[in-house]
């Protein structure tokens, strides 16, 4: 979804993240990890077994194995299974976790009223690793007769941070919105921008900017939204009714799965996350939980970086827009 979702998440538009070097603790058992006691094993065993097949490491495959070999476990024998088979290994530095979403949309065949914005196909002159393509400013000002679909702006700008989502027609189908290519240039949060201009004067959340960016449709947002060079194209797909996918093929389960960095991270790793200390009001205090490496982001960037799926709708995206939190991981790695 994601490299499908070169979008960070709605957290990540709003301020840039970095990580701090600051070692995390070491641990001796896995009851020494924040929240371990309290986890819902048995829920973070299921969507183990749903998605371990993403690891290829042989390790990792023969504990997918068994797994699947198993079938359900209750509370007890779930926990059980995790610390019989696994090792937690700290990530040496703290990071930052946001979380994304995948949303749903409004949309036209054909531009109309506010609905002004292109959806773009990925452009035959665009190359794999053949450097940045035109920006976002050059991008927008071209015509769109190969246009799959016309959204309001301000959707269209947030359906490329989250990088796929589905699309609502008038006549009441729908289509999923997936990530096709990027134009490779850097993703700039505008939160930050924003707030510094004095464009926000309140709370700086996704709502907000979203809000804004409705509010002053036109030029004056069109601006404001080419503060990010970044730009992503799409493909359309039948709706099918399922979780998407991420980048590692495998559908994503809400509140279990993680966008990371490739460069850090293998796809289909088990982490222990630990986020607490949220920056946004509205946010939940923290986030414990074992969760796997299943999709990335252009702005997902370290060893302790990473972005929580939380599922589709408008909840999800609620409570996407309101997780930035200082994060600690822990890898499990295979006994």
């Amino acid at each position: 979804m994601k490299t499908r979702a070169v979008g960070a998440a709605l957290a990540a538009m709003l301020w840039a993240a970095g990580t701090a070097a600051a070692a995390a603790p070491p641990i001796a058992t896995f009851r020494d990890l924040p929240g371990w006691t309290a986890e819902d094993h048995a829920a973070a065993y299921a969507a183990y077994r749903e998605t371990c097949g993403a690891s290829s490491d042989p390790a990792m495959a023969r504990i997918c194995r068994l797994a699947r070999a198993t079938g359900p476990l209750d509370e007890a024998a779930a926990r059980q299974f995790f610390e019989s088979n696994f090792t937690p290994d700290p990530v040496t530095t703290q990071g930052v976790l946001t979380a994304y979403f995948a949303p749903e949309y409004p949309a036209r065949r054909r531009p109309e009223a506010e609905f002004t914005a292109p959806v773009r196909p990925k452009p035959a002159d665009l190359t794999a690793g053949g450097g940045a393509y035109a920006d976002r400013a050059a991008i927008e000002g071209r015509t769109a007769e190969d246009a799959l679909a016309w959204m309001r702006p301000e959707d269209l700008f947030l359906l490329q941070v989250q990088g796929s989502g589905t699309l609502r027609f008038e006549d009441g189908r729908k289509m999923k919105a997936l990530y096709a290519a990027t134009n490779g240039r850097p993703y700039l949060a505008i939160g930050g921008p924003m707030h510094a201009q004095g464009l926000l004067s309140g709370e700086v959340s996704a709502d907000a900017i979203h809000a804004w960016l409705a509010t002053h449709r036109g030029p004056e947002a069109q601006a404001v939204m080419q503060l990010n060079p970044r730009y992503s194209f799409f493909r359309l797909s039948r709706d099918d009714g399922r979780p998407p996918s991420g980048s590692a093929h495998v559908p994503l389960v809400a509140g279990r799965a993680l966008a990371i960095d490739p460069a850090y991270h293998a796809y289909g790793e088990l982490l222990w996350i630990a986020a607490d200390r949220p920056v946004l009001p509205g946010a939940r205090p923290s986030y414990h939980r074992l969760a796997m490496t299943l999709d990335t982001g252009g702005a997902i960037r370290g060893p302790a970086r990473a972005d929580l799926y939380l599922g589709e709708g408008a909840a999800a995206g609620t409570e996407a827009g309101r997780v930035h939190h200082r994060l600690t991981l822990w890898r499990l790695a295979p006994r």
